[in-house]
């Protein structure tokens, strides 16, 4: 009927027939006529009466939810081939009211959300596509596949990083299972992770969780196949580590990676590493002097980029590490010092370092 051009007689008799179907409860029969619908009003491109057709089609009485399923799987295969965008939103929104609340097609109104907030995004509208993709809860979803979960959850801290809502990427970071990287073939989604992870921690300069994730990315396989990206993570997770405030895991963490056979290329960064764990004074200026340039060209925490106060910050922290370091190394000979002598072991003046030293006493 459809090919003899009989459009309407062809819509008609599948609407008599699917409402015997539904009646009988025949859902196979009722999904295939409603699919039938969907797909003649969508090859002839009648973008209004297809929306019509689905709001009116779920709403029926008695109406089976395999058949609803068919319905709206068949329709969301024309939202990527309409090009108008204006078309695509009315049918993405079409299609989003008709799978609200319905638990048996919340995975394909997940894949709606996640097109509705590119398009959004793509308009330059970053915190309404953030937004929208908060409302879906996919780590409650028990049909939607392990990767599709973690991916759907990638993209909602993207759009959170870029509005800067950081508290928020932090708790969505926290849906993602470190075990699900254990599995084949999610190295791309580690990199994507922990890469979004290190932009989460910069903010509050969380020096010792970023050397982690570094050595996450470090440790996938196809970093350890691009030698500038291995550079890359090594060198970052030494200067992050050796940032971090002195403890006993970041004391453990520092021996464990200065016997790294890849960090025999790098013998400025293991040279870092020895400053901090043999017992030696450190002059802050020497060191300041022979590391300062291969901080900056080569290390994200001191890079341009940063920008200059997150640098300062970084610079200052790492004296910081230094006076703490020499102030360790002091207290194994001294049990009792002056003030004026600390202060010329620590290469550092009485009247500007004073006040500041009861700061380091209790390391």
């Amino acid at each position: 009927m459809c090919q003899a051009g009989k459009i309407d007689e062809a819509l008609d008799k599948c609407y008599s027939l699917e409402k015997q179907t539904r009646l009988a409860s025949d859902a196979i029969s009722t999904g295939r006529l409603l699919v039938c619908i969907v797909d003649i009003l969508g090859e002839l491109k009648q973008w209004q009466k297809l929306n019509e057709h689905l709001i009116i089609m779920s709403k029926k009485r008695n109406q089976l939810k395999q058949a609803v399923a068919k319905m709206v799987q068949a329709a969301m295969k024309f939202v990527n081939e309409i090009t108008d965008e204006q078309i695509k939103l009315n049918l993405i929104n079409t299609l989003r009211a008709v799978t609200e609340g319905k638990i048996y097609v919340e995975v394909e109104r997940a894949r709606l959300t996640k097109i509705l907030a590119q398009i959004k995004e793509s308009n330059g509208l970053i915190e309404e596509a953030a937004d929208v993709l908060q409302e879906v809860k996919v780590e409650t979803f028990g049909s939607m596949e392990k990767r599709e979960k973690v991916e759907f959850i990638l993209e909602q801290m993207r759009l959170c990083l870029a509005k800067k809502d950081y508290i928020r990427t932090q708790i969505l970071s926290r849906k993602i299972s470190s075990q699900f990287f254990k599995e084949e073939g999610t190295e791309d989604l580690k990199l994507k992770y922990y890469r979004q992870m290190i932009e989460v921690d910069i903010q509050q300069d969380e020096y010792l969780a970023i050397s982690k994730h570094f050595w996450e990315i470090y440790s996938t396989k196809i970093v350890q196949e691009d030698p500038s990206e291995k550079r890359n993570a090594l060198c970052n997770l030494v200067v992050y580590l050796v940032l971090a405030p002195y403890d006993n895991e970041q004391k453990d963490l520092m021996h464990r990676r200065m016997k790294l056979r890849d960090l025999e290329a790098l013998p400025e960064y293991i040279q870092i590493l020895k400053t901090f764990t043999t017992q030696e004074l450190v002059n802050w200026n020497d060191f300041h002097c022979a590391h300062e340039k291969t901080l900056r060209k080569e290390t994200l925490a001191f890079a341009c980029s940063a920008g200059r106060e997150r640098t300062q910050r970084a610079m200052k922290a790492l004296q910081e590490r230094v006076t703490e370091h020499n102030i360790r190394v002091i207290s194994t000979y001294y049990t009792q010092i002056r003030l004026s002598r600390l202060a010329q072991l620590l290469y550092l003046s009485v009247e500007v370092r004073a006040p500041s030293f009861s700061t380091f006493l209790y390391i």
